[in-house]
């Protein structure tokens, strides 16, 4: 038996988790390419991630994070060793980190707290996992979209444990349903982006090999 399938169990079905509420106008933020609008959505098939893919036709997502520093963390950092690393221009040039803005309540499956122990489940055998059980931990997302009319999941981020991570449903929540925060987002193709990068890495002890 591989160790992904010791670790991660099964979801429980049907599925009952608590719901969160992300409010109106609280802002998600998320790392993207500049070529692509801030609130698209991800078709898939690839790349296997923590939630994502699944669905018979597969379900779009929308990957966001609570602050910029854990969307930062759960992108351009999530491949990097637990101490140190460099980050090469490869991996954020490119690149932006935006605000969006839901124009209504999101309901939300919470897989932090309360919402783990209401479903048996462990942070360390879901949401705390390495890139190895993804295979399984989508299922969990599989679970709650077929058993659930709710626009998503939240849970604490991995990479950066005091920020909430969240991802959403495409196929429940549209494009038109979020905006853009125009006072947030940076693009680290400028000095003061790089800058603001460069800065965040340095008190992780990630180095930022510059693009020149």
């Amino acid at each position: 038996m591989s160790p992904s399938r010791r670790l991660v169990g099964d979801p429980p079905r049907p599925i009952d988790p608590l719901i969160e509420v992300w409010a109106a106008g609280l802002a998600i933020h998320r790392v993207h390419g500049a070529d692509r609008r801030a609130t698209s959505f991800s078709p898939g098939p690839r790349p296997l991630t923590r939630f994502a893919f699944f669905g018979d036709p597969i379900v779009p997502v929308l990957y966001g994070a609570e602050g910029e520093e854990a969307a930062v963390a759960e992108t351009l950092l999530h491949d990097l060793p637990t101490v140190g690393g460099r980050l090469v221009p490869e991996r954020y040039r490119g690149r932006v980190v935006s605000g969006v803005l839901p124009q209504r309540e999101l309901r939300l499956a919470q897989l932090h707290g309360g919402g783990l122990r209401r479903l048996g489940a462990r942070a360390t055998n879901l949401t705390d996992t390495s890139a190895a059980h993804y295979i399984r931990t989508v299922r969990w997302a599989d679970a709650i979209h077929e058993g659930t009319d709710l626009d998503g999941i939240v849970w604490m981020s991995r990479q950066w444990n005091n920020q909430k991570a969240v991802m959403l449903f495409g196929d429940r929540v549209g494009s038109r349903e979020l905006s853009v925060a125009p006072t947030l987002g940076r693009s680290f193709a400028t000095a003061e982006g790089f800058e603001w990068l460069a800065t965040l890495c340095q008190h992780l002890r990630v180095v930022v090999i510059p693009p020149w």
